[in-house]
């Protein structure tokens, strides 16, 4: 049973990249993409909606990741919420943290642990 996942990166390269490698080593269905937080506030929110992870980028083309995890940062109840950034500092860890995210990733040096942290959140999909 693949993840249902919100995908929200602004580069259209990496999202290229990613939604394939999410696909593949972690048995994810990228159900929506977005590149603003707008974009992703409304589709994490959207009415109806059954994601269960969302993987979000700190730098968007309009807003920020930050943005996205203060408005649905704790209140999705049963969902996952992972930073994917270039960013992952320990003062951003603790921002995200503080804000609902459930973790936060490099993705240049830790996607092998992303994968492994979600494995382990969603031990059905595998």
């Amino acid at each position: 049973m693949s993840i249902k996942t919100v995908l929200v990166e602004d580069s259209k390269t990496i999202r290229d990249a990613l939604i394939p490698t999410l696909a593949e080593l972690g048995d994810m269905e990228v159900m929506a993409t977005a590149e603003s937080a707008d974009e992703a506030i409304d589709a994490l929110q959207a009415p109806g909606s059954e994601w269960q992870l969302a993987v979000v980028d700190l730098f968007l083309k309009k807003g920020s990741g930050l943005d996205v995890l203060r408005a649905c940062g704790r209140h999705h109840r049963g969902r996952v919420v992972v930073v994917l950034s270039n960013y992952a500092t320990d003062r951003i860890r603790a921002e995200c943290a503080a804000l609902g995210a459930d973790a936060v990733f490099d993705k240049s040096t830790q996607l092998d642990a992303f994968f492994d942290f979600c494995s382990a959140r969603f031990p059905h999909a595998h």
